[in-house]
């Protein structure tokens, strides 16, 4: 997906740049004049088509809609410099500005419809009857995306133009480049949402039923604390099902462990033994939602339900400078590595743990490969995994202050 997303950019810098040297001229006459010296006309030409198109851009990045056509249709006018210009689905006119819509739009979309069946741009006189209208041209423009084609660019003119024709095309393909991106956006977006969804899925059964038999166990001989362990197990259920943010904080994801963790041990009682060190000042630190759970979880199912002895768990949180450095660690019955390896590498089982290879492999996509779980583990051995969570990341923001009702 990375992939994509910089030959994307790349593309649409190409496809700006040529936009850019096409129009410079065409538009060179109509950048006001200042006392500040922004070079040549074309160069002045340069950067206002790309300035213009900066600000058409982020409408375009949440795909193709009437609200972001709407958005969007003014800008790519003002980057042309035609009389009107239109934006179009396959099957309607999304967005219209300048002149001429009360008499165009019931009729671009016969035209708009000869374009999607050839794909291709195409020039087209208007044959427009109203004497006044200045809209005697058009250039059809296809607007293409991972489905093929979306709809169209429609930019009109008074007479025929190479130079419009040109424009147009580059135009619609930088606009098409946009549509991808969002389409990308929306399928890491997805790839995401499955993947929570996955972990929840991995919230075992069993945990719930064993959760809420020894609650009800404590109904009668302590009602306090089974009234106690019901709060944290509601608790506990409404952060895990929690349907807003991809982010969290640390300090939500640790109060969640802890209401795991005092559900376990209502039902392990002495045999689970916890320790927590946590840095106050690396609380408020983001980090993926449903990414330490898991782990614990992962350390407790092989500490006690593998086994019959005692087990510790150690949690800790410290300050790392740039980074928050999170270590989970068991003294469990442990891991082969080589099974660990296949684990990582997507190889499941049903007995091969909880949520592992997805923590992995969200935090690598989030942070980068250097900041994928570091487990140190062996066969009788226990296991400690590691996390670096960069305190400051562009793109991660929690929504730990956004409550779910949910």
């Amino acid at each position: 997906m990375t992939g994509m997303g910089m030959a994307a950019l790349a593309a649409a810098g190409a496809v700006l740049l040529t936009a850019g040297i096409a129009l410079g001229r065409l538009t060179a006459r109509r950048v006001v004049k200042s006392d500040l010296d922004l070079g040549t006309p074309v160069e002045r030409a340069t950067f206002l088509t790309l300035h213009t198109a900066s600000l058409a851009a982020p409408p375009l990045r949440a795909g193709l809609t009437e609200d972001t056509a709407r958005k969007a249709a003014r800008r790519l006018r003002s980057l042309l410099g035609t009389e009107a210009l239109c934006l179009t689905d396959r099957e309607s006119v999304l967005a219209w500005d300048g002149p001429g819509a009360d008499h165009h739009e019931q009729r671009v979309m016969v035209r708009v419809a000869e374009m999607l069946d050839s794909g291709r741009s195409q020039s087209v006189h208007t044959e427009c009857e109203e004497l006044e209208c200045p809209l005697r041209w058009a250039v059809i423009a296809p607007l293409t995306g991972e489905e093929g084609v979306l709809g169209a660019l429609v930019a009109y003119g008074s007479r025929e133009s190479a130079v419009l024709v040109r424009a147009a095309t580059e135009v619609a393909r930088w606009v098409s480049v946009q549509l991808e991106l969002a389409e990308l956006d929306r399928s890491r977006t997805r790839l995401i949402e499955a993947e929570i969804r996955a972990l929840r899925a991995q919230i075992s059964p069993h945990f719930i039923f064993n959760s809420l038999a020894a609650i009800a166990s404590f109904v009668r001989t302590d009602p306090e604390r089974a009234r106690e362990l019901l709060l944290e197990f509601a608790d506990f259920t409404r952060y895990s099902f929690r349907r807003h943010g991809e982010f969290t904080n640390l300090a939500d994801e640790l109060r969640s462990i802890e209401q795991y963790l005092a559900l376990a041990g209502a039902r392990f009682g002495d045999r689970l033994k916890v320790t927590l060190q946590v840095a106050p000042e690396v609380l408020p630190v983001t980090l993926p939602f449903l990414c330490l759970q898991p782990l614990v979880e992962n350390a407790v199912k092989h500490g006690l339900e593998d086994s019959k002895s005692e087990c510790r768990v150690m949690i800790a949180a410290r300050d790392a400078g740039a980074e928050a450095m999170v270590t989970i660690e068991d003294d469990g019955v442990g891991m082969d590595p080589d099974v660990l390896r296949g684990i990582l590498a997507g190889e499941r089982t049903p007995s091969s743990g909880i949520g592992l290879s997805n923590v992995d492999e969200r935090l690598r996509q989030v942070y980068g490969d250097d900041h994928g779980l570091v487990i140190e583990t062996g066969a009788g051995a226990g296991m400690k995994i590691t996390i670096r969570i960069p305190k400051y990341r562009a793109g991660v923001h929690s929504s730990a202050g956004r409550r779910s009702t949910d």
